[in-house]
């Protein structure tokens, strides 16, 4: 009996999967008794290779060798590195590291050079490759079942090879892909030995005896669902395939469990699996609810299993699943870069991952030869410089070759979060010309790796981070540094809120730092809009504190008189009684000048106690005493400088990090908060611009004063907020309004200012003030 495609479920059930999200308990578990009564067989296709690099690939791919630059220029780079590997010898340490640790690198080194010898040896035809995999694999085979689990204790969920269960599934979906190349090749008792003295029960391992890992809505689970699917594919195993793909059906987990950092929450009735994690974390627009630095991690086992399901078992219809997420995935993933195509770092994210990753390379790879072969995929191989060895690397070396490239797009985007695309999301506004990103940041949670930062934002400028996110607290493979895993000062600094471009109340992060409430929780997108001259997006919050609305629109203006386009960024905060509202922007480079009377202290102490101010010196202090402050650094050689529309005492302060951190974990980061003291209702208007420049050859500057001169809040009530921009060299100033309880583009707004009635269609108004 052949398995029913996707679609052709999805119809027989009746459900539309995009609004299955909302009843997600009750009829997944349907769902998927409905899915395991239709599997009595697979109808597995094709003999060995199978998996991503089949047969026909392997035919098509030789065909060209030889007449593809890019391709055999990929090829002999990796020939080399896997001979100079083999020189070597094999080695298959007792494990007992940490990230960073010996044992821990030369497994993974393992089943790397293992998966690319795979390659070459289906590439290449040279037995040598097949032997030095098959002695490494027997090797393990001889060891595997006699392993304790991993020395270090750390994990949730500890691994045998490695200290997680995490680093094994990367192991077992690598390895899979070598033992795939040879399996034919393979004499059928070594075949039958490995199956059952090395791959069945590692996959049991991964999955059975740790459903606290296999069994969760998490990039961990991705890889260890693809790890089992993939090796399932490769020995025929009905049952392992398809225990990836719903995962396990009575796995005795504790539901609620409390999530620690990579722990595990259950939701009651939660199905898990392959497909439940292509569901969930994926918005419909591709955005992966972790981040995209995670995303980046987890888009390998996601395509490399869903392109093996599409060869071996093409009904499931996985690459279909959910109108092509993954496709949409991976352009969500390079619409999320700067321009040096690093990744922007939201949620745990080490900064200077990019595009250039292995992960990205097969991605873009993949979804080329499998998506719609978008020409514009090719602009960005042409980056990174390198492609898969198979027939999707081929494909898209030939088309560069043939001169089909066509530049990436940088755009402005907005991108949905949740399965439903209905729980906010994240907008980045782009000047390209001007190579100005700004990212605001709406989203969910983002399960256990995310923070506390509803409506924050971070600015990039030429590459370089203006306003900076911190990012994670790991030094990653680095085993001095806490085995290379994540640091405390992660949960007592990165997480917080106070870490974040974005506000905070009495010192108390967002939902008091509790991750069950946070990831019940998501902002709201308010409206998008602009023209020529303004790119904008707004954005609210009303369940990070009690009886408060956070209410955020940033803005990109580009106005002919001035040499580049500014940021506007205008905060608003309402709530039932008074709090102390803190409002940080943690800057990059050297302080340059300040409109007001800083005052430094004689010694430094750490700002609060707790929620990440404890991890914070002061070092300057000052008071308000006008309408309207600045701000203005150097950085790169650029100067930027922050203008804010302020309040008499308003308080900015000037912090540091690195207080109450005796390892030096943390980077000694600068950083001003705006603090307003004893208020309801409050605004934080700022205008960000970049200006001139600084030669350090020359010992030249050059227009280093700004060229926005104040901003003034006009208004501000609960249906309006409105501020005036006024520029320096005799330009018109400007107004902006924002009506704060009508988004509608067909609401028509009136609001007196001044004597001034300003009338307009729509959520806001950007113009020129007359006289």
């Amino acid at each position: 009996m052949k398995v029913e495609g996707w679609s052709y479920m999805k119809s027989k059930v009746l459900v539309n999967w995009q609004i299955l999200y909302g009843a997600l308990g009750i009829f997944l578990l349907s769902f998927t008794s409905f899915v395991h009564s239709s599997v009595s067989n697979f109808d597995f296709v094709g003999g060995h290779p199978r998996l991503v690099f089949n047969a026909s690939g392997v035919d098509e791919t030789k065909s060209h060798l030889g007449a593809v630059p890019l391709f055999d220029a990929s090829l002999e780079q990796t020939r080399k590195m896997v001979d100079a590997e083999m020189e070597l010898g094999i080695d298959v340490p007792l494990p007992k590291d940490f990230s960073g640790g010996y044992s821990h690198e030369r497994h993974k080194r393992n089943y790397i050079v293992a998966q690319k010898a795979g390659q070459l040896f289906l590439l290449l035809g040279d037995e040598k490759y097949a032997i030095y995999i098959r002695d490494m694999l027997l090797q393990y085979a001889s060891i595997y079942n006699d392993l304790p689990l991993h020395p270090k204790e750390r994990s949730y969920a500890r691994g045998k090879l490695f200290w997680q269960c995490l680093n094994d599934s990367n192991w077992l979906l690598y390895m899979a892909q070598a033992y795939d190349a040879i399996y034919s090749w393979l004499p059928s008792e070594q075949t039958q030995t490995l199956n059952t003295n090395l791959f069945r029960p590692f996959a049991d391992f991964i999955s059975l005896e740790n459903p606290q890992f296999f069994n969760r809505i998490h990039n961990h689970s991705a890889w260890g669902n693809a790890a089992v699917g993939m090796i399932g594919l490769v020995m025929s195993d009905e049952e392992l395939v398809e225990r990836a793909l719903f995962g396990l059906q009575d796995d005795g987990i504790k539901i609620n469990a409390k999530d620690n950092d990579g722990g595990f929450i259950k939701k009651p009735g939660q199905v898990t699996g392959f497909i439940a994690n292509l569901e969930e974390p994926f918005s419909p627009d591709g955005y992966y609810t972790e981040g995209p630095y995670y995303q980046r991690y987890a888009m390998y086992p996601f395509l490399i299993f869903a392109v093996a399901m599409n060869n071996v078992l093409p009904d499931f219809e996985v690459l279909e699943y959910k109108d092509g997420v993954l496709f949409s995935a991976v352009h969500a993933l390079l619409s999320l870069t700067d321009h040096n195509g690093e990744f922007f770092p939201l949620n745990d994210a080490q900064k200077g991952m990019s595009v250039q990753s292995a992960s990205l390379v097969s991605a873009v790879n993949l979804a080329y030869y499998y998506g719609d072969r978008d020409p514009a995929l090719l602009s960005v191989v042409e980056k990174q410089g390198a492609v898969m060895l198979n027939q999707a690397g081929m494909s898209a070396a030939i088309a560069i070759r043939d001169g089909q490239t066509a530049p990436y797009p940088r755009t402005s985007i907005h991108l949905t979060d949740g399965a439903d695309g209905k729980q906010g999301g994240i907008s980045v506004l782009r000047d390209d010309q001007a190579k100005l990103d700004l990212v605001f940041k709406y989203t969910a949670h983002g399960l256990s790796h995310g923070h506390y930062d509803k409506l924050g934002i971070s600015v990039f400028h030429a590459g370089q981070e203006v306003l900076q996110d911190y990012g994670l607290v790991r030094f990653v493979n680095i085993e001095e540094k806490g085995g290379g895993n994540y640091l405390p000062e992660n949960t007592t600094w990165a997480k917080q809120t106070i870490a974040h471009n974005t506000l905070v109340l009495n010192e108390k992060s967002h939902f008091a730092g509790d991750y069950a409430v946070g990831s019940q929780n998501h902002s709201d997108l308010y409206f998008t809009g602009g023209d020529a001259s303004i790119q904008i997006v707004s954005a609210k919050e009303t369940n990070a504190y009690e009886d408060t609305e956070l209410h955020r629109t940033v803005a990109i203006v580009k106005k002919p008189d001035l040499l580049r386009p500014y940021i506007v960024d205008l905060y608003r905060v309402s709530s039932a009684k008074k709090n102390q509202y803190d409002l940080p922007f943690y800057y990059q480079g050297q302080m340059i000048d300040s409109s007001m009377n800083v005052r430094v202290p004689e010694s430094l102490i750490a700002l609060g106690k707790g929620s990440g101010y404890q991890h914070l010196y002061v070092e300057g202090s000052a008071r308000s005493s006008s309408e309207s402050e600045s701000f203005t650094w150097l950085y790169g050689h650029r100067f930027y400088s922050l203008v804010q529309a302020s309040e008499q005492d308003d308080q900015r302060l000037f912090v540091r990090l690195g207080a109450s951190d005796p390892e030096f974990n943390l980077r000694r980061d600068p950083g001003m908060i705006w603090r307003k003291e004893n208020a309801k209702s409050a605004v934080f208007a700022s205008v960000l611009e970049a200006h001139g420049s600084y030669s350090p050859v020359l010992e030249m500057s050059k227009d280093a004063e700004r060229n926005i001169d104040r901003l003034i809040t006009l208004h501000n009530d609960q249906e309006f907020t409105a501020l005036k921009i006024i520029y320096k060299n005799s330009i018109k100033p400007d107004v902006l309004v924002v009506a704060n309880k009508a988004a509608g583009e067909s609401k028509f707004h009136s609001l007196e200012i001044d004597g001034v009635n300003y009338r307009w269609q729509g959520p806001f108004l950007f113009q020129p003030i007359e006289g």
